[in-house]
């Protein structure tokens, strides 16, 4: 079996979260700049088996599209043409930075480490995997 992998996508940055192989529990991996997001996939692509790709889909509150779910709706699609065999996923990230900063703060993090938004990233690519991944079991 091989790892989901889990895209936060942002403009600046994207926060990258991997399972394990058993695809059980969801790690945060790294935090890429946005240009370099393909490149580094295609790298973790060449040692790595992945399944499936996970992307956090932005929604206001109220759960409409904003003008991050066009462009996270950009990035799937040129996601798919360029792994056209690894299936896309999407999931629900509302909410989830929140999560993310409260649970840097409970983790005792340094306010270094909380001020680095790209950790934050990470995490709450980690949050949303995490929860696709509970959805899928039940």
């Amino acid at each position: 079996m091989g790892r989901i992998l889990c895209f936060d996508y942002g403009k600046k940055r994207v926060g990258v979260a991997v399972t394990d192989e058993l695809q059980i529990i969801s790690s945060p991996f790294d935090t890429f700049p946005t240009p370099d997001v393909f490149i580094l996939t295609s790298k973790y692509i060449a040692d790595h088996t992945v399944d499936k790709f996970v992307v956090g889909l932005p929604f206001d509150l109220k759960g409409k599209e904003t003008d991050s779910t066009k462009i996270t709706l950009d990035f799937i699609k040129t996601l798919k043409n360029k792994f056209p065999e690894i299936p896309v996923d999407t999931y629900d990230e509302r909410y989830t930075s929140k999560i993310a900063k409260d649970s840097i703060l409970k983790m005792g993090k340094n306010k270094k480490y909380r001020q680095h938004k790209s950790n934050v990233d990470k995490i709450s690519a980690s949050i949303i995997l995490q929860s696709y991944l509970r959805r899928k079991s039940i």
